[in-house]
């Protein structure tokens, strides 16, 4: 495996949800290979009143990526279909604000979303 000084940064998203942050960062291998790194973070208390970052990270290579969002829409169809009331579905449905790429979140007053 290369080292992690050898891979090279092409984007990075952040999308800040309540208590977890999602990183979606595109990265290029020294042979100009793809591949996609999604990380939730989540912060935690710890018994010293001090906090700590939980991290999950998932590896996702180009030759997977119509794969992965092919079963990641399924999976939210279901859900939408199967699972929830309408009313939850239009909730999901309203108008979202504006992601602002300086500050890598989502223009909004909460984390109710």
């Amino acid at each position: 495996m290369e080292d992690r000084h050898d891979q090279e940064e092409i984007y990075s998203q952040r999308i800040k949800a309540g208590k977890r942050t999602y990183f979606f960062d595109v990265k290029a291998t020294r042979g100009q290979d793809y591949y996609l790194t999604i990380t939730e973070s989540k912060r935690r208390l710890r018994d010293d009143d001090t906090f700590s970052y939980e991290k999950h990270k998932i590896f996702l290579y180009k030759e997977d990526f119509l794969k992965f969002v092919d079963a990641l829409q399924d999976a939210v169809d279901f859900v939408r279909e199967e699972l929830l009331t309408p009313e939850e579905v239009a909730e999901l449905d309203r108008p979202r604000p504006a992601y602002d790429e300086r500050e890598g979140n989502y223009n909004r007053t909460d984390d109710a979303y």
